[in-house]
């Protein structure tokens, strides 16, 4: 009777431990499982290979590099080595969606750089990296540029560098005398464009010129026909003082090579006075103030005669043909009509310049900044110029319209 009760108490305890082994179960209290460290181990593999760019490491940057993936680590090698001589003072990823599946996983970054001496704030793109792991890490397959975004200069070449004393000139396939020459010209620009624009900016301006139109569209990550009859544009994205990436101006090498020295400088001032303003170039800003003030800057001080800085809205306005209103924004698109979009810049430059001889080019500046500031186009434009001006949209429209009559109509 003794063994049958210790059977019997042996068994009851163990149905006991059945109990509490499901009711824990039930309540979750169950070990924990091993964390997934996938993002942190991809963000230490880019931590990696960014120390190894400002390091000047090639071996420790191709180690990042699947080493089964012979031709990607070609590829890697020579853009490493094309980056050779851009003085770079940091560069880093910053990591965003991870998707994995198994031992492969494609993740989007924001890769963040700059210059060293000329960028207050980073250039950013958006890259896409495919990475796969074994041996106990990830390593890169591949690394582009997001869709719908640009390729790099060191992507398309071994980068030149040309320095001059306020201006840096990165470049591809171009002969140094003439990168010389382009920095030159940016030399000039920056204190052009300080002089008109009081407000604080890096007094510096990077220059890019890639090989061809077709190269200078892929920088871009637009069609380049769009850009055919363009000499330069400005990259960056607006944004509130102090927030505003680093700007780059993208020369086209045809368009701008058949310019002379007079119309170099008034493209590059111009663009390099977008660089100067960005930080206060928001959504609310119209392209006729921002391209308007950009030429005003361009061509102060130069001399020129209305007629020749606005021959195509001369020639409408002596034909009768005043515009009625100051131009959209969809009037400056590239690649549309080429003397519409002449007559919007030609428009916008009048503007700022009837504001400058009326109003006063501190006023001018000072609307360009007020009206960054605001949130929504029309009620920012309006409220600028009620306090900065002290007049009206309607009011300012027929300003500018008998101030077109009056130089241009003589």
């Amino acid at each position: 009777m003794a063994g049958q009760g210790r059977a019997r108490r042996r068994a009851i305890r163990h149905a006991a431990g059945l109990v509490l082994a499901a009711a824990l179960l039930a309540s979750g209290c169950v070990a924990p499982e091993a964390p997934d460290t996938t993002v942190r181990d991809i963000q230490r593999t880019l931590e990696e290979r960014a120390a190894a760019v400002v390091g000047h490491d090639e071996s420790a940057y191709l180690e990042a590099v699947d080493p089964a993936a012979g031709s990607l680590r070609t590829v890697e090698r020579r853009e490493f080595r094309n980056l050779a001589d851009v003085p770079l003072s940091s560069w880093e990823y910053r990591l965003g969606d991870v998707k994995r599946q198994g031992t492969r996983a494609v993740a989007q970054a924001e890769l963040r750089y700059r210059i060293a001496g000329y960028d207050t704030a980073p250039v950013t793109a958006a890259r896409t990296l495919e990475l796969t792991r074994h041996d106990g890490r990830w390593y890169v397959t591949a690394d582009r540029a997001d869709k719908g975004g640009g390729r790099q200069l060191w992507e398309q070449g071994e980068v030149q560098v040309a320095r001059g004393r306020r201006s840096l000139v990165l470049a591809v396939g171009q002969d140094a005398k003439r990168l010389r020459a382009v920095a030159a010209t940016a030399d000039r620009a920056v204190p052009a464009v300080s002089a008109a624009w009081p407000s604080p900016w890096a007094r510096r301006v990077v220059v890019l010129v890639p090989a061809s139109l077709d190269a200078m569209g892929e920088l871009l990550g637009a069609p380049a026909a769009g850009y055919r009859g363009i000499a330069a544009v400005t990259t960056g994205e607006t944004g509130a003082a102090g927030t505003a990436p680093a700007d780059r101006v993208i020369v086209n090498p045809e368009a701008y090579s058949v310019l002379g020295d007079y119309g170099q400088g008034v493209v590059l001032t111009h663009e390099t006075t977008h660089v100067a303003t960005r930080a206060y170039t928001s959504a609310a800003t119209p392209m006729w103030l921002s391209e308007g003030f950009a030429d005003w800057v361009a061509y102060r001080g130069t001399g020129s005669s209305t007629g020749q800085i606005a021959p195509e809205l001369q020639r409408a306005v002596r034909r009768g043909d005043l515009p009625p209103v100051l131009p959209a924004d969809a009037d400056f698109a590239f690649g549309g009509d080429g003397d519409t979009l002449a007559r919007a810049y030609e428009g916008g430059w009048l503007a700022c310049e009837l504001i400058a001889e009326r109003w006063g080019e501190r006023k001018l500046t000072a609307f360009y900044r007020a009206v960054g500031s605001g949130k929504h186009r029309a009620s920012a434009v309006e409220k600028a110029m009620a306090d900065v001006l002290g007049t009206s949209p309607a009011d300012f429209t027929v300003r500018w319209r008998d101030y077109l009559r009056e130089r241009l109509d003589a």
